[in-house]
């Protein structure tokens, strides 16, 4: 099916939410059984700074451990507030920023950083001065800073304000419960509540919510080719992506034609399918990419394409580059849980 379609459901039993557009799924949010998942914001108490690692961990509620890189002015036994930013690998601790979130459909309020911003999304001068304007009312008297997002542009100047009224009260009211014990303050969102925050702009032609709506789009499919290694290429080729407590290893290969005009076709293939496959199967840290031989002068057009598929990732890319024995290294923030680690969870 053409266009973008947002779809709410159930998969194995678990709350889902996924995003397709033009028939191929571009995005997938699963519910988790971890008590604290990406987003959740919690009260939670300094423990030891780890020498050598640069940041420090912190006890969290349910008696979890967090990671805190923000170590500034924090001494053992003190009470601070954390947000949770990602995934965790088995045996590690939950990663957490003291530099919290609160994001609403229209708004994200930003205690730690000032300022009121527009979505850059939003190009018309005139819009943009309205929307600064009942920012600024709204938000007076407050030092915390706020964001509209680009679905502002065509929201009720009303219903804007409400949203930006909520969740700078939920920032006042969280700022001012540091004292304590670790606690769980703020909830992560739910995939529904967070397909509906995230998802709309721009605008879905369609929104699909029933038993079978997951079935009916196709997400099923595309979840059991999520859970398997081996990723189908056009052209005949394919690439293999397989995690490993150390990094994410992928091999992409050309198939029966080993040609170099093959070898670039599959290889730009596999860089313009890299995001999303990453995206979708919930994996970050370091990821090596074998691609398949060729020359070093079409290195050049291989990055192009690698720069371009990974522009509009919302999970901060670092493409490092080239190793000497010529394979590929990039980082990639952990801003979710795995797919195959959330399955295998109810699975067990």
């Amino acid at each position: 099916m053409k266009g973008r379609v947002i779809v709410l459901g159930e998969i194995q039993g678990r709350e889902a939410a996924a995003l397709m557009v033009d028939g191929q799924l571009e995005d997938l949010i699963l519910e988790s059984d971890l008590a604290l998942a990406p987003g959740a914001i919690c009260r939670a108490v300094v423990d030891r700074q780890m020498k050598g690692q640069g940041g420090v961990f912190v006890r969290l509620p349910e008696g979890e451990k967090g990671f805190l890189r923000e170590t500034g002015g924090l001494a053992p036994g003190q009470a601070v507030l954390v947000q949770v930013t990602g995934g965790r690998e088995p045996g590690k601790a939950l990663p957490v920023s003291t530099r919290l979130l609160f994001k609403s459909r229209h708004a994200i309020v930003t205690p730690g950083a000032p300022g009121l911003n527009v979505s850059r999304r939003i190009k018309e001068t005139a819009i943009r001065e309205e929307l600064e304007a009942l920012a600024a009312e709204v938000m007076a008297g407050s030092e915390m800073g706020l964001i509209l997002r680009s679905v502002c542009e065509f929201a009720d100047e009303g219903e804007i304000a409400e949203d930006i009224g909520a969740m700078r009260g939920l920032a006042e009211a969280v700022l001012a419960d540091v004292e304590g014990t670790p606690e769980l303050l703020v909830d992560a969102p739910s995939p529904h509540e967070e397909a509906w925050r995230d998802w709309a702009e721009p605008v879905p032609d369609e929104i699909a919510d029933g038993p079978s709506a997951m079935e009916d789009h196709g997400v099923a499919e595309a979840l059991a080719l999520l859970l398997a290694v081996r990723v189908d290429l056009p052209g005949g080729g394919h690439m293999m992506i397989e995690p490993t407590r150390a990094l994410i290893a992928i091999d992409v290969n050309t198939g029966n034609d080993t040609s170099p005009a093959a070898s670039l076709k599959v290889n730009i293939a596999a860089a313009r399918d890299l995001p999303r496959q990453l995206r979708l199967r919930g994996l970050g840290g370091q990821v090596v990419v074998d691609f398949a031989p060729m020359s070093k002068k079409d290195r050049v057009a291989l990055e192009q394409q690698l720069k371009a598929a990974f522009k509009g990732e919302a999970a901060e890319t670092s493409l490092a580059g080239w190793t000497p024995l010529g394979n590929y290294e990039l980082q990639r923030k952990r801003d979710r849980i795995a797919l195959a680690t959330i399955l295998a969870k109810r699975e067990s």
